[in-house]
């Protein structure tokens, strides 16, 4: 069934390789057995359910949260010759009707349909007659209360499930933090936990946060590097919608709007053209985009503070779908705050405080100064170890010049004390600057010593300061009500013997950018006939573009210049199916243009015998982590590959560990050595590795009562791994 599995994917979906973990869960899912997928946007989640779909010789069945989800799910299934119907409102009775009678014909491999339509009787009974070998549940986070879009209709999804026991169910979600998976896994009563984790870093995104001043001005200034891009500006409010499309509007841009406040029609229309490349840009609130699979948008702007990271994170994964670089912009001001706290304060007293937990997560990653990758990837329980992403704006910010602020960081410290360390962030900055407010007198004060000793910095400035603290551990903030209590690390600071460094300006400059747009370099005037084509076949088929071919595969024909149906299989996207559709169409584009301007075909790497395909692809050119990998597998210590290639230990052990995972082996011998802890220690460390796992360090520190740090764990997760491979090495001797 594998064979089967890879030739699908090369005739009908047109890729020459499966990406990490696909393989593994498609074999698992044709096992019958259940599975939780966790993936991030765009890295190919349907797939996993939709190949199996046309090797099973039943029904697939897709639990999808949205109309213009399944909508959009399958037309593109249809263009590939796919046989997949929904059934929701959005259909007349005819049409209902006719996609009933194509599923009781066995005419049909891929069912779609909304969750609170599943459980119903008229649906129930017509799947009672029918043989169903899997249930997909898309967006499976949505089970579960502690993710940031529960839906209730979810959880009738597991009494359904009794009904079908044969069949295969597979849950499928690209924001889950370890809390929600474990929830997706009770709720659905999965079990064996056949978990497949890909990560959530998105690499082709680059992330970055500047202070808000006057965010229209900055809006327009950022839209001006990419013209004729599509891209989505989020805003926290219907009003700021309408103001911000109004002003984009009269100033030219191809713009349209998004929010509860419209008309049913209005926002499918707007929605329609956005999808359909005939409206560059949609400024909406966060009502908009779960159901959007356009791969080609180039940007995503948050206008306004989202109000968690998985909001954020989802957000920002409608961008760059199609693996080409994509542009994320967080514009912040600390008055954003104040309105999300608004709406906070509003809940009852446990929803507050998982609202509060979410939001400083969120203000952590805006914070920081480290790559950003790491605070938005650990809030989701991933371990990302590399000292730089190069594609945020802290890591091309080069050295930050810092500054001691022992002398700010003595008197907000001391005020926390001095007001009995149950106060927030805001309170302590009105006693230091002073303030007459009715709070500050109501508590008296404005009678301590510390009243009114740090006018000299604004309020934004004290915030800034504030969260700093909080980040270099000199002060934590209460989870449930928000108060700030000192720690044990305070007193060395008001004791001058230890000094405070960080930064004080809050406009930071971060429009250093780099990465390439694509992979290749392109004939734009080529890839531009080629858009205008697509978009001609697609309004005539009355699909989106991107359905038609996405934009990589234009930006491939427009590098390689292919002639011949045989090199064009060789595009990225182009299938048998694809090519017997719409190959000569485009072909002849392309040979008419070379002809004109005198341009040969370029030679394309040459599509692997689809049993040939390995997971995951080689890399042509060797990498750093092989070159290191190599050195300490001839027999070349750490400390000898650390002076070689002028790096520290944390580095030469994230090496060996990529090395490791692009499914080399390592020799273990030499690896325990850096270790500091007891013997007893390693001991205790290896089963827990044995016992939890390696994909996350997280989840293995926090079973250890935190009380081994986190370098001592990847010494001992790159041991447990090399060991695992070289048996005649196992710890378990």
């Amino acid at each position: 069934m594998i064979d089967r599995a890879k030739t699908i994917l090369g005739d009908v979906f047109g890729y020459s390789e499966f990406r990490p973990h696909q393989l593994k869960i498609i074999e698992n899912v044709l096992k019958k057995r259940d599975t939780l997928v966790i993936m991030p946007t765009g890295g190919g989640k349907s797939l996993c359910y939709q190949i199996p779909a046309l090797i099973f010789k039943g029904l697939t069945v897709v639990v999808s949260p949205l109309i213009s989800l399944m909508k959009d799910q399958v037309e593109q299934l249809t263009e590939l010759a796919v046989p997949a119907v929904f059934l929701n409102s959005s259909l007349s009775s005819k049409e209902y009707n006719r996609n009933v009678e194509r599923l009781k014909k066995n005419g049909v491999r891929l069912l779609y349909l909304a969750p609170e339509a599943l459980p119903t009787q008229g649906i129930l009974s017509l799947l009672s007659s029918l043989q169903v070998d899997c249930l997909a549940i898309d967006e499976a986070h949505c089970i579960s209360e502690w993710g940031h879009d529960f839906r209730p209709e979810y959880r009738q999804i597991v009494e359904v499930r009794s009904r079908f026991p044969s069949a295969a169910c597979v849950a499928l979600t690209a924001t889950a933090t370890p809390r929600v998976q474990e929830d997706i896994k009770y709720n659905l009563k999965f079990d064996v936990s056949n978990e497949f984790i890909a990560g959530f870093n998105r690499e082709n995104l680059f992330i970055q946060v500047t202070p808000k001043n006057n965010p229209v001005s900055q809006t327009i200034n950022f839209l001006e590097k990419y013209p004729d891009q599509s891209g989505i500006i989020y805003c926290f409010s219907r009003r700021q919608v309408d103001d911000l499309y109004e002003i984009l509007k009269s100033r030219g841009y191809s713009i349209r709007s998004y929010h509860a406040g419209l008309s049913d029609a209005e926002r499918t229309r707007n929605q329609e053209l956005f999808i359909r490349d005939d409206v560059r840009i949609i400024a909406a609130t966060i009502a908009f985009g779960m159901g959007i699979n356009k791969p080609n948008v180039r940007f995503v702007i948050h206008f306004d503070l989202p109000k968690n990271i998985e909001t954020y994170y989802q957000e920002i994964g409608r961008a760059g779908r199609d693996g080409l670089r994509a542009h994320c912009l967080l514009l912040f001001s600390y008055g954003d705050i104040r309105k999300i706290k608004y709406f906070i304060n509003r809940k009852d007293e446990n929803e507050q405080r998982i609202a509060n937990i979410h939001l400083n997560a969120l203000l952590q990653f805006i914070e920081t100064d480290m790559c950003r990758r790491r605070p938005l990837l650990t809030y989701f329980g991933e371990d990302y170890t590399a000292e730089k992403c190069d594609m945020c704006d802290n890591c091309l910010a080069g050295e930050r010049k810092l500054i001691d602020i022992t002398v700010p960081a003595q008197k907000f410290l001391s005020c926390v004390k001095r007001t009995d360390e149950i106060f927030g962030a805001n309170h302590i900055i009105d006693v230091l600057r002073g303030s007459e407010s009715q709070k500050v007198f109501k508590f008296g004060h404005e009678k301590l010593s510390t009243y009114g000793i740090g006018k000299e910095y604004s309020r934004k400035q004290w915030f800034h300061l504030a969260r700093q603290f909080i980040q270099k551990g000199l002060m934590i903030q209460d989870a449930k009500y928000g108060g700030l209590k000192l720690t044990g690390r305070t007193y060395d600071v008001f004791k001058g013997r230890e000094i405070v460094f960080g930064m004080l300006e809050e406009d930071l400059d971060y429009s250093k950018e780099k990465g390439r747009e694509t992979e290749y370099e392109y004939n734009r005037v080529l890839f531009d006939k080629l858009r205008e084509k697509r978009k001609e076949l697609a309004d005539k088929a009355g699909v989106p573009p991107y359905v038609i071919f996405p934009d990589k595969t234009l930006i491939e024909m427009a590098a390689f210049y292919p002639r011949s149906e045989e090199s064009l299989l060789c595009i990225h996207g182009v299938g048998s199916v694809k090519s017997q559709k719409y190959g000569s169409i485009f072909l002849n584009i392309i040979d008419g243009y070379c002809r004109e301007h005198h341009i040969e075909e370029r030679p394309c790497k040459k599509r692997k015998a689809l049993s040939d395909i390995r997971e995951p692809a080689r890399e042509s050119r060797k990498r750093r982590y092989v070159i290191i990998g190599e050195a300490y597998n001839a027999g070349k210590s750490i400390e000898g590959i650390m002076a070689e290639f002028s790096i520290n230990l944390n580095t030469v052990i994230n090496n060996l560990y990529k090395y490791l995972q692009a499914g080399h082996t390592l020799r273990p011998d030499g690896i325990l050595e850096l270790s500091t802890i007891s013997s007893d220690q390693q001991d205790i460390v290896l089963k827990t590795f044995h016992s939890l796992g390696t994909e996350f360090l997280r989840p293995v520190f926090d079973a250890l009562d935190g009380e081994i740090n986190y370098e001592e764990l990847r010494i001992f997760r790159l041991y447990y791994l090399s060991s695992k491979v070289n048996p005649k090495e196992s710890f378990l001797l």
